[in-house]
């Protein structure tokens, strides 16, 4: 049941899975052999990988975490709006069991890992949103005109205006998983052959080698005596005794298993390159430094993460605005917010934008979150401009009776 209903009955969703040969997945492609069978993983498999799944927590909940402003053109300022019913679900409750943060990190991760992005349908009443739902998979599709790709959008089996449409898309019409999918790939079957190796026990520490033919009985009764006499730590460190002119060989990691380790970094990197994140944020240290980490962070904002917050305001403006709001109001996150963690390149800032006359008091501890102070309205400079003298009661006339 709808939470909200009017006179136009809403679409009922129905749970129709439609899948198509004009934007085939990676599935499809492996059953016709498009693509050989083994080169691809599923997407839960993808996000296994640990820099894979932290690579897209990282963009997307770092989007969900900046505070969100509509602002208001006025007189050729901006100001902020807290009274919008489209700001109140996205900062809020997006619906009765989402939040705001969750709606927005969701819608992320999809664009992050899905071909198809992050879709979300907007609920309206009197033209007013009143809940914005993220549907499961296959729910709410979209395909595109042949001519123009205006997307086509259905809530089960029935059409259904974009107006009322997030869509939230990578670019090249591919998710960034699904354009670095064969190196994440790779980096799944550098984990599996790992765990094998250490769990399973796949090569042996030594071997015992002798010229005589023991026979199955005779080997048992080797290893058993070998067991015996030299495992565990209490028998560590003993001279090992053999018998029938057997010897001992120690087992070498070869040129190829000592590259293994750097292979496995490398397929860190290759995520990192994929998701544009620096290999610093998925702990991949080898080449960071106190001066770079600092560098790298900049770097995540700059080409990471802004390109995502600029296509999220996008598609706020598009499906949560009217016609008439759209030139007059905007969505904008608050970019600032990163910084705040360097709270001495925070203060320094501020102050100098003060000095310069550029921030009035007030406006400098807005950004702080502190309520406005008298006088603060002024734009002085505090180290050249003088303030009036106050009065004082001791520095009257002394020869007043």
């Amino acid at each position: 049941m709808w939470p909200f209903t009017t006179k136009a009955a809403l679409p009922e969703p129905v749970a129709v899975e439609q899948k198509s040969l004009g934007d085939p997945t990676a599935e499809l492609l492996e059953l016709f052999g498009a693509i050989p069978a083994g080169t691809t993983i599923s997407n839960a498999e993808a996000l296994s990988v640990p820099a894979v799944s932290a690579a897209v927590r990282i963009i997307s909940e770092a989007a969900a975490s900046l505070d969100l402003k509509l602002k208001r053109k006025v007189d050729g300022a901006e100001e902020d709006v807290d009274n919008h019913a489209a700001l109140k679900l996205l900062t809020g409750q997006a619906n009765g069991w989402t939040s705001g943060y969750e709606l927005i990190r969701d819608l992320v991760a999809a664009a992050l890992t899905k071909d198809v992005g992050g879709l979300a349908y907007v609920t309206r009443v009197g033209g007013e949103p009143r809940e914005i739902i993220i549907y499961r998979d296959s729910i709410v599709t979209y395909d595109l005109d042949d001519q123009t790709n205006k997307p086509r959008y259905r809530l089960g089996n029935r059409p259904i205006s974009a107006a009322n449409i997030l869509h939230l898309r990578g670019p090249f019409s591919k998710s960034p998983l699904s354009l670095a999918r064969g190196a994440v790939s790779m980096a799944k079957a550098m984990e599996d052959y790992a765990n094998g190796l250490w769990s399973n026990g796949a090569r042996p520490g030594g071997v015992i080698e002798t010229p005589n033919k023991l026979g199955t009985e005779g080997v048992k009764a080797m290893l058993a005596g070998w067991k015996a006499a030299f495992s565990g730590k209490a028998n560590a460190g003993k001279t090992a005794i053999l018998y029938e002119n057997a010897t001992y060989k120690q087992m070498a990691l070869t040129s190829v298993d000592g590259q293994f380790n750097e292979s496995r970094t490398f397929q860190i990197l290759e995520v990192a390159r994929a998701f544009r994140v620096p290999p610093g944020m998925l702990f991949e240290l080898s080449r960071n430094t106190w001066s770079n980490s600092e560098q790298q962070a900049k770097e995540f904002i700059s080409y990471a993460l802004v390109p995502w917050l600029r296509a999220l305001e996008a598609a706020f403006n598009r499906a949560l605005l009217t016609d008439e709001e759209r030139g007059e109001y905007r969505f904008a996150f608050d970019v600032d917010d990163t910084s705040q963690a360097d709270l001495t390149a925070r203060a320094t800032a501020i102050s100098t934008l003060i000095t310069a006359r550029v921030l009035n008091p007030n406006e400098a501890r807005d950004w702080l979150g502190m309520p406005p102070r008298d006088g603060g309205n002024e734009y002085s400079n505090p180290a050249i401009d003088t303030a009036k003298a106050a009065a004082n009661d001791n520095n009257r006339n002394r020869d007043a009776p």
